[in-house]
């Protein structure tokens, strides 16, 4: 069959390029059973798997196409990529303790919680704190109390700041610090370097973290 004859000489000269790479012999292998499900590849295709975890299945996938940008233009332009699995990466990562669970990884450093019917107030709060770099979400919808802040402990927000009739009568803000609960009111400005400062508390550290074993550490 003549295309399958293509098929194996394409094949056999990667191959024979892999140790020119620099690709060590046992890091790879031909497999001709990979189909790869979508049919506009027109050479090679590959699967890359993590060998101590072959349940997750490939993690970076991808191959050859010659044609693929005919969909989009006249012009032919023949083209390689892959696609790795981030989601299947990262189940490993947590699952082998090396994500740093301490690390901010909220949507938003800050929820505003408006208590008053006119939500100007607000707006021109979280106006503020975005101005100063400081991520910030408005809570708008009519629901319960417990329902806003189940929000905000769900998506891991460090900050919610109450702002009713009170507080904007007399120019402040109440902040709340959702990890050691501590509650104060500020005005626009100190409430923005209070959050500011807890969240670069927060924001240390790397978000894999070396699992270098305590009886390696201070050995050369």
């Amino acid at each position: 069959n003549a295309l399958l004859d293509q098929g194996i000489e394409e094949l056999s000269t990667v191959v024979g390029y892999m140790s020119a790479f620099g690709v060590p012999a046992d890091h790879f292998m031909v497999d001709l059973t990979i189909a790869r499900g979508l049919d506009y590849y027109t050479g090679t295709v590959y699967e890359t798997v993590m060998l101590d975890h072959p349940e997750i299945g490939s993690i970076c996938s991808g191959g050859r196409y010659d044609n693929l940008a005919e969909y989009y233009t006249d012009k032919q332009l023949p083209g390689v990529g892959i696609s790795i699995g981030l989601t299947r990466l990262f189940f490993v990562l947590e699952d082998q303790g090396y994500l740093n669970d301490a690390l901010l990884t909220a949507p938003a450093d800050v929820l505003i919680l408006p208590m008053t019917q006119d939500l100007s107030p607000a707006i021109s709060l979280a106006t503020t704190l975005r101005e100063a770099g400081v991520r910030t979400q408005l809570y708008t919808e009519q629901k319960k109390f417990k329902a806003k802040m189940n929000y905000a402990d769900k998506l891991g927000i460090p900050y919610v700041i109450f702002l009713g009739e009170d507080e904007v009568s007399a120019g402040v803000c109440a902040v709340k610090d959702m990890g050691s609960g501590e509650q104060v009111k500020a005005d626009p400005d100190q409430a923005v370097t209070l959050i500011q400062t807890g969240i670069r508390q927060r924001s240390t550290g790397t978000p894999i973290q070396d699992k270098v074993s305590e009886h390696m550490r201070g050995q050369p």
